[in-house]
């Protein structure tokens, strides 16, 4: 049995530094068995005390620190009198024991990935087998966490339920960034699709499962599609009792904040997600060796029937987040909509994408906000101007409300900042409120409503009574070293003021000091400063202004970059010293006075959590505004109809350098399923990723690249496109084919967006044409909206059975080349009706190649024959060309009910237009008779 030994507590002494502790190392994976809370790890406490939530400080300023994510800190559920004694709690868990022991299922088998390593035990560092390590993990560029904004900060808990209640899964997860928990709790079938998909769009950083789900031999299906899927995310195995529904709801009545304890009702008898909190907030508790404090956290829950289904091959397929080509290029959805200004506005951004809206009412709220937006030019700047001042107001939320078990000069350093940004932030309200005053739109009248809570007020007036008017946020670490040494008013702690004055002292004795080494030596010093190195000495001139071509001896730790040399000397490591001696004293002092006021203000914190989501939102329709002031974007309309009149492709138009060829679509259900012909390289595959871009930015709230469109609201958007082989999964194109297209065959239901290309491809001809025409039958048994792109010609024939299938296709025009006088493609990208008029265009790419000319020869005559053979089996008949004009009348008789607005002329124009076309369909079907006596 492996131990943590536990350091004892201390007073405030300095925490290691984050860049001395190493990385976290791939090794035997090891179970944890919750016991009791261990030390915290080294660099729990270091990340955020010296830049702001959401920022990274100015170029320089952090040279020698470290901006790893942490783990956040969590509560407890014991006997409900461990919130009220914190520094008891902590000595009385820290002088037990957190028992570890290794797995029969964890140890050995290399099919399973990496599970945690136990932190470095502080009393012995060199422990042999033991690496002590950090949150800074190695992600895949296949991971939505490739954009550099979304580091993961995600840890996930999922639990499955067992026997009969198999496919029932419950999810908890928390963000380090932001002080909430999110449940879930669903049902799911054996694809697992709705799992898969919920982790990809949390993009985690850490996965924590039960260890009886991933027993060797006997690991269950969830555990396995989860292991594949998420190959670079660590995983941890905790012992399934912690998985207690009991001790999650205690969790939540504890910790949930009063606004939102409505979640109680929700998830009262969802035993699983109630389960997946209670070993989370355990594990959390585990790792961070800190508590939530009661009554700090915004939990909810989320259902999956609020938002639409992207699943993860669709989002890549799609570029949504992370473009295919180039993980680090902006060519994204994302990229093409993301004007944020705040890292909370961006997340929801992000996740939004992801998960589009299925609330037609909810849209239309967002979409009034952008409309008055771009009629509003002052609102638009104002707002911006505004909301470009916030910090991250969730991760400061986050840090304000944690508890350390021990209290360390990174803890204290780290408070007295964030008091200085939660000043910075409430400072803002007030002009944010301003700037919402006249809005009109009822989404941005209730957000102004959300700012005259006052709360704010009454923080902001008792942080004002102890902080200085001149404490706030600025940018450079040495500038915030100040503003922390400041922040606290004079006359309020006597020997505060002493130690400031010392450090004052030590300050300008050390920029005298370099100014007489100036005049000594006749060098152009002078003083800079690094929260690595503090104050050091820099100068820059030319290597011959210097008496033999070398600094004085005096000068040491010399560094060069071009003509700019930096370094120091042993009386300034002296005064180094002496400042940080003096620092220390100062933020012990200023820590107890700001720990002082938090506790008075803590109750009135969480109005925090509608102005965090007040700016997200507000920074998300700012982005989409932006964009439409870019282009020529439309306001999109909800309907039972996909509608586009003229669209284009918003990501190829962000490309290319001239507009891109604009299309239309129009999709109804009578009309569901559209076949898509033309030759290569003629747009099929942009088209398609086209509509299914258009729908996902008018579920989300933005205006659409188009003159007119109008959406049916779909639950799920399914892509096939990617031809490629999977060397990882041992797949080949035809297995991965077939793996998609079951996929979503198996998901797929009436309300779904399915674009399918090129399927099929991967095998001989008859079999994917086999294939293709089953899966088009069966996929015409749906009321979904279905584009089908294909080279198979064939397939255009079965809308002779199916009067619900439309046949398009994509127009090129042939051009002769003089030089080598033989005709040339040129591709005009216009979509038409009706099958292509190109045939064999195959051949005729052959032809212009290199091929010899008696291959294309036999080429053509054989195909000919084929072609033949087919088309005398699937010939048109009276009848069906009949039953082809009832049906697409009595469709859009339906559609005209559902949707008409016209007035009564033009409706009754309406009716007598469709009245001809109908009689104007039998003269062709007796036409198709008598080709066929013939």
């Amino acid at each position: 049995m492996l131990r943590p030994e536990i350091p004892p507590t201390s007073p405030i002494v300095p925490a290691v530094s984050p860049s001395s502790v190493e990385a976290r190392s791939q090794g035997p994976r090891y179970n944890f068995g919750l016991q009791e809370t261990p030390q915290r790890c080294p660099s729990a406490e270091a990340a955020s005390s010296s830049s702001p939530p959401g920022t990274s400080g100015a170029a320089g300023d952090r040279s020698g620190s470290s901006s790893l994510p942490r783990h956040p800190p969590s509560a407890r559920p014991a006997q409900g009198s461990y919130f009220t004694n914190k520094r008891s709690y902590a000595e009385n868990t820290l002088a037990s024991h957190f028992t570890l022991g290794t797995s029969s299922s964890s140890v050995g088998d290399s099919n399973y990935p990496q599970i945690l390593k136990t932190p470095l035990s502080a009393g012995n560092p060199q422990r042999p087998g033991y690496k002590s390590w950090t949150l800074q993990m190695e992600y895949s560029a296949t991971s939505s966490s490739a954009v550099s904004a979304h580091s993961p900060s995600v840890i996930v808990a999922v639990v499955e339920g067992r026997g009969l209640a198999r496919g029932e899964i419950g999810m908890a997860s928390i963000d380090i960034k932001s002080p909430q928990i999110i449940l879930s709790q669903f049902a799911d079938n054996t694809t697992y699709a709705k799992v898969i998909t919920k982790l990809k769009i949390l993009s985690p950083l850490e996965i924590i499962m039960s260890n009886t789900a991933c027993v060797v031999g006997n690991s269950t299906k969830l555990f396995t599609l989860i292991t594949e899927n998420f190959k670079n995310v660590n995983f941890t195995t905790i012992q399934r009792k912690y998985f207690n529904e009991t001790k999650g709801l205690e969790y939540i009545e504890q910790l949930c904040i009063t606004e939102f304890n409505t979640v109680l009702m929700e998830v009262h008898s969802k035993y699983y997600c109630l389960a997946a909190v209670a070993a989370l907030l355990k594990y959390v508790e585990f790792i961070q060796n800190s508590v939530y404090a009661p009554k700090s956290l915004k939990i909810c829950f989320q259902g999956s029937e609020q938002t639409a289904m992207i699943d993860s091959s669709s989002t890549q397929n799609l570029e949504l987040i992370i473009n295919n080509q180039d993980s680090r290029s902006n060519h994204t959805l994302f990229g093409v909509l993301n004007y944020t200004k705040t890292p909370g506005g961006s997340r929801r951004l992000r996740s939004n994408i992801l998960e589009p809206l299925i609330d037609v009412e909810t849209i239309n709220m967002r979409l009034d906000c952008v409309q008055e937006l771009l009629q509003d030019e002052e609102l638009f700047f104002g707002l911006q101007s505004v909301i470009a001042r916030f910090l991250d107001t969730e991760q400061l939320l986050s840090v304000l409300v944690q508890i350390p078990k021990q209290d360390t000069i990174n803890a204290a350093e780290s408070k007295i900042t964030n008091l200085i940004y939660l000043k910075h932030t409430l400072e803002l309200v007030d002009p944010l409120k301003i700037t919402l005053k006249n809005c009109n739109t009822p989404l941005l009248r209730a957000y102004y409503g959300s700012l005259e809570d006052k709360r704010f007020v009454i923080i902001l007036d008792k942080i004002k009574t102890v902080i200085n008017d001149d404490a706030r946020y600025m940018k450079g670490c040495l500038n915030m070293r100040t503003q922390k040494c400041y922040a606290v008013r004079s006359n309020i702690n006597e020997f505060l003021d002493i130690a400031r004055r010392t450090y004052t002292e030590i300050v300008d004795d050390i920029a005298g000091m370099i100014s007489q080494l100036a005049e000594k030596y006749s060098l152009p010093l002078r003083t800079s400063f690094s929260s690595a190195r503090g104050f050091f000495i820099q100068m820059t001139t030319d290597c011959t202004a210097l008496p033999n071509d070398q600094l004085p001896s005096e000068f040491i730790k010399i560094s060069k970059v071009k003509n700019s040399y930096s370094f120091t000397s042993a009386d300034l490591i002296k005064m180094n010293e002496r400042c940080q001696e003096s620092l220390r004293e100062i933020y012990h002092m200023t820590y107890m006075i700001v720990c002082k006021l938090l506790s008075e203000i803590y109750e009135h914190i969480h109005c925090l959590h509608k102005l965090s989501d007040t700016v997200s939102m507000l920074d998300m329709l700012l982005s989409f505004a932006h964009a439409c002031t870019l282009s020529d974007y439309v306001r999109p309309e909800f309907t039972d109809t996909l509608a586009i009149k003229h669209g284009w492709h918003p990501i190829l138009e962000k490309i290319s350098v001239e507009k891109p060829v604009a299309n239309n679509t129009y999709i109804t259900e009578g009309s569901n399923f559209f076949i898509i012909t033309g030759p290569n390289m003629s747009g099929k595959s942009t088209y398609l990723k086209q509509i299914a871009l258009c729908q996902i930015m008018a579920q989300i709230g933005s205006y659409v690249p188009a003159e007119y469109a109008s959406f049916r609201i779909a639950e799920q958007i399914f892509t096939r496109i990617s031809t490629d082989d999977d060397i990882e999964t041992n797949s080949s194109t035809f297995m991965k084919e077939m793996k998609e297209i079951a996929y979503i065959l198996h998901n797929a239901n009436d309300k779904s967006l399915i674009l399918i290309d090129e399927l099929g491809r991967g095998t001989n001809t008859e079999e994917g044409i086999g294939i293709c025409y089953a899966v088009c039958e069966y996929l015409l048994s749906l009321k979904a909206f279905t584009l089908f792109a294909t080279h198979f010609l064939e397939l255009c024939h079965i809308g002779v059975l199916y009067p619900n299938v439309e046949n398009v296709h994509f127009e090129v025009q042939h051009v002769k080349n003089t030089s080598r006088n033989k005709e040339a493609i040129l591709y005009t990208y216009k979509l038409s009706k009706g099958l292509t008029e190109e045939k064999n265009y195959g051949l005729k790419a052959a032809e212009v190649s290199s091929l010899p000319p008696s291959i294309v020869l036999d080429a053509k005559e054989i195909t000919s024959q084929i072609t033949r053979q087919i088309l005398q089996s699937q010939r048109s008949t009276p009848e069906m060309e009949r039953q082809r004009a009832v049906y697409h009348l009595a469709t859009r008789l339906v559609q005209t009910a559902r949707n008409s607005q016209l007035d009564p002329d033009s409706l009754r124009t309406y009716l007598s237009n469709l009245k001809k076309k109908y009689e104007a369909d039998f003269p062709r079907a007796k036409q198709v008779s008598g080709n066929t006596e013939e």
